[in-house]
């Protein structure tokens, strides 16, 4: 390879380097900006006759603490990144995946326990704040799902040692967007927790 190919190489290195995480903050404040539209209508539609109020569903509670937990995991997984504890890090990283498989699963356990108390998303049973809370809550389940498939690019490449205390680009970008998720998650849920 010559030194100019090698040189080039570098530079468009770099150049990826530098404008990874400024794409991530943009797509970011773009989602930040569809749930606040999504909230904004919340609000709106709360002066309609027919909202009726009702109480999260206790697995919600339980998603939420799942998910503040794998946040923890994560941050604790890059501080022993940092120190190249490789193999504390990539445990931590999987106990971080399982976490937010669980936040997904009582997502959906959730779901299942506001259709038990006669709440639906849509149909003659359904009403809007029935369907704006299990549309929005949906959005959010997949903006995680992302994260989830994330986690499994991270995960793959921390198997294969691409990451350490000198090189965790793609380590971090990974663990910008999880914190994103849960910090939108805590907002959803006080959002619906307290506005009614």
């Amino acid at each position: 390879m010559s030194e100019q190919t090698q040189t080039l190489q570098e530079e468009l290195k770099t150049a990826k380097r530098k404008s990874a995480k400024p794409m991530l903050w943009i797509s970011m404040i773009s989602m930040v900006m569809f749930f606040a539209g999504l909230t904004s209508a919340y609000v709106v539609s709360m002066n309609r006759e027919d909202w009726v109020t009702f109480d999260l569903p206790q697995a919600f509670y339980i998603s939420t603490i799942l998910i503040i937990l794998s946040s923890i995991t994560l941050f604790l997984s890059h501080k022993t990144l940092k120190k190249n504890n490789l193999k504390a890090s990539f445990m931590l990283l999987l106990v971080t995946f399982i976490l937010g498989l669980g936040f997904i699963w009582y997502q959906y356990v959730g779901f299942n326990q506001l259709k038990e108390v006669g709440l639906y998303f849509t149909g003659p049973e359904s009403t809007v704040s029935t369907s704006f809370i299990i549309g929005i809550t949906f959005m959010h389940v997949l903006h995680l799902i992302a994260g989830v498939v994330v986690l499994l690019v991270v995960i793959y490449n921390h198997f294969k040692k691409k990451y350490s205390s000198t090189d965790m680009l793609g380590f971090e970008l990974g663990a910008i967007f999880w914190h994103f998720v849960d910090v939108l998650w805590i907002y959803l849920f006080f959002f619906f927790y307290f506005i009614k």
